[in-house]
Parts: structure tokens; sequence; C-alpha cells
């Protein structure tokens, strides 16, 4: 027969066992964990800045069609202010040689 001890410490040594021999195990493949941890940190930061970098892309796309928008707006105002001065030179003259 088994003594008391055994009986009741034997699964426990079973676990203490198998546990150390894991953690053995496991220190070889802590390293390259932490490795494809790294890498998957640096791949979120890639993936991260590239859509930092669309968003900022797609913002002076914004800009630069406002921008044209804003010039084509000055250019429609100068023509059409141009229009205005010329016809009132026009009815200016006409009054002008009328007089």
């Amino acid at each position: 027969m088994p003594t008391p001890f055994k009986q009741r410490y034997t699964p426990i040594l079973h676990l203490i066992r198998f546990i150390k021999k894991d953690e053995e195990k496991d220190d070889g493949d802590d390293n390259n964990d932490d490795k494809e941890e790294k890498e998957g940190e640096g791949r979120n930061e890639e993936k991260e800045d590239e859509e930092e970098k669309e968003e900022e892309e797609e913002e002076e796309e914004e800009y630069l069609e406002e921008d044209e928008e804003d010039e084509e707006k000055q250019r429609e105002e100068k023509k059409n202010g141009r229009e205005e001065q010329e016809e009132q030179q026009g009815e200016e003259d006409k009054e002008e040689q009328e007089e």
C-alpha cells in the first residue's frame, strides 16, 4: 500500500513536473512569441501609418479641390466684374456721346 503522503501528493508532484517541463519548452518559444508580438505590433503600426497617410492624402485632395473651386469662383467674379465695368463704361460713353 502506498503511504498517505504519496497518495495525497503524487498528483501534485506530477503537476509540478509537468509545469516545469512545459516552462522549459516555453522558454525557447517565448523568444519567438516576443518576436511575433513585436512584428504584430509593427504590422499594426504600419497599418495605422498607412491609414493616416491615406486620410492625410484625402484631406489634401479635398483642400486642393476647394482651392480650385475658389479660384474658379474668383475668375468668374472677375469676368463678371469686368463685364459690368465694360457695360457701365459703354453706358457712360453713350451718355457722353448723347450729350
